[in-house]
């Protein structure tokens, strides 16, 4: 872009040397004049390579219409009218545009005494004509009459010093490789602009002082020029970006665009959910540990889903809890427990949420179902609760829980769940009992909760991050507070029908809680190959998108709208740089962190190494978790 005051164009002097031209010898007292010396220097010019032998195009074609460049085409448009009314950044629509292009402005400041005098005239002028049309009796012209009004108010203004009158230029040049090309992106300015009332003109015939007019050269060879206040000068100004800096939230890192800080609370989105899309070594656990710590210090519950144990340095650091779903743990979790009835609920409404729970969890145990398992199933459920006196009355509901032992020895008596039975043996008295088959021993009662599944077998991963997540739901819906659910490596979940559709479910359902819903995810052809998961996407109105792979970012291009600019941003992208999307905004940004925040969340594992030799000197280096 190109914004200058306007001037004369002006035509450089002549010089006595050239580039690489010796200077003359001391002793030596005027220029060479011979006709011999003056050949031999136009010679040795000619053999010289300068500046414009670098920078000139293969070739340069004037035509009409526009100019060829080497194998560009280019075409260049002036406007030449304005509405009566502009909105402040009504540039903004043409600057945001996906295309090449050069905009120029020429800013002409007029003295007010001179202007005065104009505009004095000119009143006289148009009164003189809206006398003659009364003395004929014609009818009022509005227009005429709206013209005499807008002059007086600027010549109150003017008189007053509050306003300055400018004259105006402003100019496009655009680019395409092919004139078809050329002329549907001149016919979208042309539209887009027309659609404001913003009227433009091609320079026909001439191009060649058009393009040299957006050339940052600050020469004005077309000198098409219209008249504008001061306010009416403002809404034209053109350094725009996104900026997502607010009074309140939390700090997520450096806008790239303009430096400012992206300042953000995400509980005053729509919903409070995001997800996060990065390579392997992007730096999106780092942004979301980040996010977490930062979180808690305004008061927000954080809990997560940690699928490789890399959470643990954040919980110990803040005083949280540290949960390993293991089968050697010491902490359970009984897949029965009913949550409270809270007071927009009955007793009912929550037996049958609970059992709709239990019946996707025991179809992950068995790896699918056919209709009439899960017929057995649903009634196997009520009648386990019927054990224990548990019914739709909510009083039945503080009596002790059944476990998963119960609900085996129900399809004992029923015909039909012999293969239903044969498959959860391992889960009650195989080598899987103790996960799922004792009482719940462990309380959501910290600030920052870490159930790490890293330890936990491949095939029961899916079923612990299954169960954990119902737990957790089932605290969030008794206890109404601001709290954030981080699932890293959400992908493994998206494999399964029962647990993608649970995880869709808090999505949609969280923000009635105070919940906001973080996926994380470096596997995002399998995330976005579940239709749950692209409906996660959907129900999150938060997204941060860091470097990606050329695979996947074709990919993320068609989910989020991306640009060829964005796609490029992507696939370039530095460590901890990425896509901030908040809302209808979004922004370039880098994650920032302090000296102190970077020691805890840090995942580097040279630098986890580093930092535990400097505790223990004494110790030989370790290898990292």
């Amino acid at each position: 872009m190109v914004l200058g005051f306007g001037r004369k164009r002006q035509q450089p002097a002549s010089t006595a040397g050239g580039a690489g031209l010796p200077r003359q010898a001391s002793g030596e007292t005027g220029p060479m004049s011979s006709p011999e010396a003056l050949a031999a220097e136009q010679a040795f010019r000619e053999g010289t390579a300068n500046l414009l032998d670098i920078i000139a195009p293969a070739s340069f074609v004037i035509k009409a219409d526009y100019v060829q460049i080497g194998s560009l085409y280019v075409r260049t448009l002036f406007t030449f009218t304005y509405p009566r009314y502009v909105q402040t950044n009504w540039l903004s629509a043409i600057l945001n545009y996906d295309i090449t292009m050069d905009v120029a402005m020429y800013i002409y400041p007029q003295e007010s005494r001179h202007v005065m005098t104009s505009l004095r005239r000119k009143v006289g002028q148009l009164e003189s004509s809206l006398q003659i049309e009364r003395e004929k009796g014609l009818v009022r012209d509005p227009e005429l009459e709206t013209a005499i009004e807008d002059i007086e108010g600027l010549r109150d203004v003017l008189q007053k010093g509050e306003s300055k009158l400018f004259q105006f230029a402003l100019y496009m040049t655009v680019y395409a490789p092919t004139l078809e090309q050329l002329d549907t992106v001149t016919k979208q300015l042309e539209s887009t602009l027309g659609g404001m009332l913003v009227y433009t003109k091609r320079a026909l015939v001439r191009m060649e002082q058009g393009f040299q007019t957006t050339l940052p050269l600050a020469v004005d060879e077309l000198d098409v020029r219209r008249n504008l206040d001061t306010g009416s000068l403002s809404t034209t100004f053109p350094f725009v970006s996104a900026d997502l800096s607010s009074n309140e939230g939390i700090l997520y890192g450096l806008n790239r665009h303009n430096n400012s800080l992206v300042l953000f609370d995400r509980f005053n989105l729509e919903n409070a959910n995001s997800v996060v899309f990065a390579k392997s070594g992007a730096g999106k656990s780092y942004a979301v540990k980040l996010d977490a710590l930062r979180s808690i210090m305004v008061g927000v519950d954080v809990v997560i889903i940690d699928p490789e144990s890399e959470y643990k340095t954040l919980a110990e650091a803040v005083g949280g809890s540290f949960f390993p779903v293991t089968l050697n743990s010491d902490k359970r979790i009984n897949p029965f427990d009913l949550p409270p009835v809270g007071p927009d609920s009955d007793g009912e409404s929550v037996l049958r949420s609970q059992i709709n729970m239990l019946t996707g969890l025991v179809r992950l145990m068995v790896s699918g179902t056919t209709p009439e398992e899960d017929a057995l199933i649903e009634r196997a459920l009520f009648e386990t609760y019927q054990l224990k006196d548990i019914t739709a009355d909510a009083a039945t509901h503080k009596n002790p829980p059944p476990l998963l032992a119960d609900f085996q020895s129900v399809l004992q008596n029923m015909s039909g769940a012999e293969g239903l039975l044969s498959k959860l043996e391992k889960y009650v008295t195989g080598t899987f009992a103790g996960l799922f088959n004792q009482p719940t021993n462990f309380q959501l009662d910290q600030r920052l909760t870490v159930f790490s599944v890293r330890d936990l077998e491949e095939q029961l991963r899916p079923i612990g991050i299954y169960l954990v997540l119902s737990y957790i739901w089932n605290k969030v819906r008794f206890e109404m507070k601001k709290r954030i659910l981080i699932v890293d490596e959400a992908w493994w979940m998206m494999q399964f029908e029962d647990s993608a559709r649970f995880l869709y479910a808090i999505a949609k359902r969280g923000r009635k809680y105070y919940l906001g819903l973080t996926i994380i995810s470096q596997d995002v052809e399998d995330f976005l190959d579940s239709k749950y998961g692209r409906a996660v996407i959907t129900n999150s109105s938060m997204q941060l998108l860091m470097k990606q792979s050329t695979s996947a970012v074709e990919k993320l291009a068609d989910v989020f709208n991306l640009t060829d600019g964005e796609k490029f941003l992507l696939l370039e992208a530095e460590v901890g740089e990425g896509l901030f999307f908040a809302g209808q905004n979004h922004a370039f940004i880098k994650i920032i962190s302090s000296y102190t925040e970077d020691q805890i969340i840090t995942s580097d594992p040279q630098q986890i190494m580093e930092m535990r030799s400097a505790a223990n000197p004494e110790q030989p280096p370790q290898e990292a978790v």
